[in-house]
C-alpha cells in the first residue's frame, strides 16, 4: 500500500525537523533523498530583488529583511489591499488525517490544527496592492520571503520541531524552491506568546537577580576545598589587586593624570576606563581561575566589583571596575542593570524578526486577501500569535479580532454566478482563475497582439523597477502566488461592479457594499463546502456546495458508527454486506474506508449505532457457537476490531499524537476497551440474548430453520 507520502522527522538545533509516516519508514537528520538533492545542489544566491521567469519580485533574507521591512511598512500602509500566500514543509501528517467528506466542522477544525502545530511555513509572500488614479491601474509590489525558524535568543527549552512531507517537498523541488536560501537566510521568528516569555525572563533576570547574574554570572560560594595551587593563585591576585587599587588612590590623591593601557609585561592585565571609571581588564585566565578571581574581589574589595560584559565582535569581556563610594558602587550597578536590560530588550526585538510583517498587517488592518486560506491563517495564528485554540469558534474569533476583514478568492468565485460563468465553470484553483479571469496579466509579454476582454490593469513594482510587461512568473512561489490572488480579487471586484476609477481615497475597499456578503467568510472545509463567519463563528454550508461533487448522501454524524482493527483483508463492500445480513439490506447508506484499518459506517437510522454497538459487545462476551456462525463473526474476526459513536474518532483525532495507521494511533491514544455504548444503560441478558437469537440468520425468514439452527449449535456445542 502507497499513501504516495514520507514524513520525516528533523529536529533542530538551527536547521529543519520533525517528521514520521510508517514506523518503518521514519528518517532521522536526513532529507528525502529524491527531491532535496536536486534543490540543495543549486547554487546559493543572495540578490536583493530577482526576476523568476522575468517576473520583477522582490526576494527578502535575513540579510535585507530589515531593510526591506521599512520599504513593506510605507507600501502596506498605503495599499487598498494586500494579497497573501504560504508554502509549507507538509499538509497532513498521517492519512486518515486528510480531509473527508465525513468530517464533522469541530473535527475538520483539528485536523487543520493538527497540520498547523506540526508543519512549518518556509515562504510567505506579501504582495500590497495600490490603485494608480493617474494610471488607472494597480501597483502590485510582491514581495517573497524566506522564514526558517531558527532559535535566536539563548533561552533554555525545546528546539524547534517541524514535520517534513516528501510529496510536498518534492513539490517545492519541482518548482525550483531554494532550500539553501531557506535553512541559511530565511528569516526567523518569534510568536506573541513567546516574545512574552522572553521579556518573562528578561525581567527575572535583571530586576530579581544580583548584578552578578545581571551580567550572565551566578552568585558563587566559597570553595569548600582549594587545591595549595588554588591558594597560591587567590593570594597573588588578592596582591594583584590590592597593588592595582592602591595605585588609583595615590594618583586621585596625589592629583596625578590618569592614563589608559596601563599594561604589565605579560599583557595579562590592562587598566582601561569602563563607563567613566577605572578597570582591570583579565585576560587570558581559565573559567576555574576567573571564578577564583571573582570570589577575591568579593570577599576582600568591597569597592571592586567583578562584571562580565560583551565587547566587540561578541567577545565576552572580564572587568575589576573600581567605585569610590557605595554611592559610586549602587549608581554603577543599576547602570549596568539598566545596559543590560535595554540590550537584552533589543535582542528580544530583533528575534521578533518575520512576526513584525504580521504585526504590520495586524495594526493597518487592511483587507486582507487569500486563496482558500483557512489553514494559512491557522498558520498565522500558531507560528505568530500563540498555541491555537482547541475549538473552531475560538480559533474564527481570535482570528476576526487580528484580522478584522478577510477575503477569500475561492469563496467569492463561487458564491457568484457572473464570475463562475467568467470562468466557463472551470476549476476554481488559483492558477485556474488566474488564467481564466486574467489572461493579459497571465501571459504577460505574451499577451500582445491577442484579443481579451477588457480586465483591470496591473503593473509591478519592486525597489525603483516598474513594469506591465512580463514573461509568467513561477507558480507556488509564494510572492507570485500572493500576486495571482491579488489579481483575481481585483478582476473579479471589477466583475462584481466595483469600480476602482470611482473610488474615493477615504474609502476603504473592505466596507464597500458588494463585498459585505462575502468579507470574513472561509472554507472550514472545501470538501463539504462548509463555510465559516469569522465575525460571528456561525456556520453554513452555502449553495456553493451544489457544485461539488459528492460521493456520499446527506451526512448525518448521529448515524455513523466507527470500526477499526478488523482484518485488514475486509473491504467495504464486504463490511456492509456483514452488517446487512444482520440489520436489513437498507439498514446502510454507506461505508466509507478512513483508511485500511478504519471506516465509518452510515446506517439509515440513528437507533442502528446503538443497537450495533450492543450487539457487537454481547458477541465479543459470550463468544459461544452462535456468535461464531453469527454474521458479523467476519467483521470481529482475529479479536482487535473495535466500534464507537463519532464522538470517539472526534477524540481521537484531538490527541497531539500521530500514528500513520488509525488502528495504532487509536492504540497510542490508550483506548483499551473494544466497544464504546452510545449509553451506559446496561442491557438485560435476556433482552441481548433474545436480540440475538432474532438476528442469527436474517437471510431466512423462517422460524423454525431458525430454531433448527439453534438446536444443531447447541448440539454441536456439547
Amino acid at each position: 500500500m502507497s499513501f504516495g507520502s514520507v514524513y520525516l522527522f528533523i529536529p533542530l538545533q538551527n536547521p529543519p525537523n520533525k517528521a514520521t509516516h510508517a514506523e518503518n519508514h521514519i528518517m532521522t537528520k536526513k532529507w528525502p533523498v529524491s527531491s532535496l538533492s536536486r534543490a540543495l545542489s543549486r547554487a546559493y544566491t543572495t540578490t536583493t530583488a530577482t526576476t523568476t521567469a522575468s517576473f520583477p519580485l522582490k526576494k527578502v533574507t535575513r540579510s535585507n529583511f530589515e531593510t526591506a521591512l521599512k520599504e513593506l511598512k510605507k507600501l502596506v500602509r498605503a495599499a487598498d489591499f494586500v494579497a497573501i500566500d504560504l508554502e509549507m514543509t507538509g499538509v497532513t501528517s498521517a492519512p486518515w488525517r486528510e480531509s473527508f467528506e465525513f468530517d464533522r466542522y469541530d473535527v475538520r477544525y483539528l485536523k487543520v490544527k493538527d497540520s498547523a502545530e506540526r508543519f512549518a511555513v518556509v515562504q510567505f509572500g506579501v504582495c500590497p496592492f495600490r490603485w494608480d488614479p493617474l494610471k488607472d491601474s494597480f501597483i502590485a509590489h510582491p514581495h517573497n520571503i524566506f522564514v526558517f525558524p531558527r532559535r535566536e535568543l539563548p533561552i533554555d527549552g525545546p528546539s524547534y520541531e517541524f514535520l517534513c512531507q516528501t510529496t510536498s517537498m518534492d513539490f517545492l523541488a519541482k518548482y525550483q524552491f531554494d532550500f539553501n536560501v531557506c535553512i541559511s537566510e530565511g528569516v526567523s521568528y518569534l510568536s506573541r506568546k513567546q516574545e512574552d516569555e522572553a521579556l518573562r525572563h528578561m525581567k527575572s533576570l535583571h530586576d530579581e537577580e544580583s548584578l552578578h547574574s545581571l551580567c550572565y554570572l551566578k552568585e558563587i560560594r566559597d570553595i569548600p576545598s582549594m587545591s595549595m595551587a588554588d591558594i597560591l593563585f587567590t593570594e597573588r591576585m588578592k596582591s594583584k589587586l590590592s597593588e592595582w587599587r592602591e595605585g588609583l588612590v595615590r594618583n586621585v590623591k596625589g592629583g596625578a593624570q590618569f592614563h589608559e593601557g596601563l599594561n604589565d609585561s605579560k599583557q595579562q592585565y590592562q587598566t582601561i576606563f569602563f563607563k567613566m571609571r577605572p578597570a582591570l581588564v583579565l585576560k587570558e585566565f581559565t573559567s576555574h581561575q576567573l571564578r577564583l578571581i571573582q570570589l577575591v574581589t568579593k570577599k576582600h574589595f568591597n569597592n571592586l566589583v567583578y562584571v562580565r560584559v560583551n565587547g566587540e565582535n561578541s567577545c565576552s569581556q572580564q572587568l575589576a571596575v573600581y567605585t569610590d563610594s557605595e554611592e559610586d558602587k549602587d549608581l554603577f550597578m543599576k547602570e549596568m542593570k539598566d545596559e543590560n536590560r535595554r540590550a537584552a530588550e533589543m535582542r528580544i526585538t530583533a528575534a521578533i524578526g518575520f512576526r513584525h510583517v504580521i504585526d504590520l498587517l495586524s495594526s493597518e488592518q487592511k483587507l486582507i486577501v487569500g486563496h482558500n486560506c483557512f489553514l494559512d491563517f491557522a498558520h498565522v495564528y500558531h507560528k505568530f500569535f500563540g498555541p491555537l485554540p482547541s475549538t473552531a469558534e475560538e480559533f474564527v474569533s481570535s482570528v476576526n479580532k487580528y484580522f478584522p476583514h478577510i477575503i477569500d478568492t475561492k469563496i467569492l468565485l463561487n458564491a457568484s454566478n457572473c464570475l463562475l460563468q467568467r470562468m466557463k465553470k472551470s476549476s476554481t484553483s488559483l492558477s485556474s482563475a488566474f488564467s481564466s479571469l486574467c489572461p493579459q496579466i497571465a501571459l504577460g509579454s505574451k499577451s500582445s497582439g491577442l484579443a481579451f476582454t477588457p480586465c483591470v490593469k496591473v503593473e509591478v513594482q519592486v525597489d525603483n523597477m516598474r513594469s506591465s510587461n512580463w514573461n509568467s512568473g513561477s507558480k507556488h512561489e509564494a510572492g507570485y502566488d500572493a500576486f495571482m490572488t491579488g489579481c483575481v480579487f481585483a478582476q473579479s471586484c471589477s466583475y462584481l461592479g466595483i469600480d476602482f476609477k470611482l473610488q474615493l481615497p477615504s474609502e476603504k475597499l473592505a466596507d464597500n457594499e458588494k463585498l459585505q456578503k462575502q468579507l470574513n467568510l472561509l472554507y472550514l472545509s472545501w470538501s463539504s463546502g462548509e463555510i465559516i463567519d469569522l465575525g460571528t463563528g456561525d456556520r453554513t454550508a452555502e449553495s456553493v456546495s451544489c457544485n461539488l461533487k459528492k460521493r456520499y448522501p446527506k451526512i448525518l454524524f448521529e448515524n455513523i458508527v466507527l470500526v477499526w482493527g478488523f482484518p485488514s483483508k475486509l473491504k467495504a463492500r464486504e463490511i456492509r454486506e456483514c452488517i446487512s445480513k444482520v440489520f436489513g439490506a437498507t439498514a446502510v447508506v454507506s461505508v466509507y474506508h478512513i483508511d485500511e484499518t478504519a471506516v465509518f459506517v452510515q446506517f439509515h437510522e440513528a437507533e442502528s449505532v446503538s443497537d450495533f454497538l450492543s450487539l457487537k459487545e454481547t458477541l465479543e462476551r459470550k463468544n459461544d457457537p452462535i456468535s461464531v456462525f453469527h454474521p458479523l463473526s467476519k467483521l470481529l474476526e482475529g479479536g482487535n476490531t473495535h466500534a464507537a459513536s463519532y464522538e470517539t474518532y472526534k477524540e481521537i483525532c484531538s490527541s497531539p499524537i500521530s500514528k500513520v495507521l488509525f488502528a495504532d494511533q487509536a492504540e497510542a491514544v490508550g483506548i483499551k476497551w473494544k466497544t464504546k455504548l452510545v449509553e451506559s444503560v446496561v442491557v438485560e441478558t435476556k433482552e441481548q440474548e433474545s436480540f440475538l437469537g432474532a438476528v442469527v440468520d436474517t437471510e431466512s425468514d423462517c422460524a423454525e430453520e431458525t430454531k433448527t439452527m439453534d438446536s444443531l449449535l447447541r448440539l454441536w456445542c456439547r
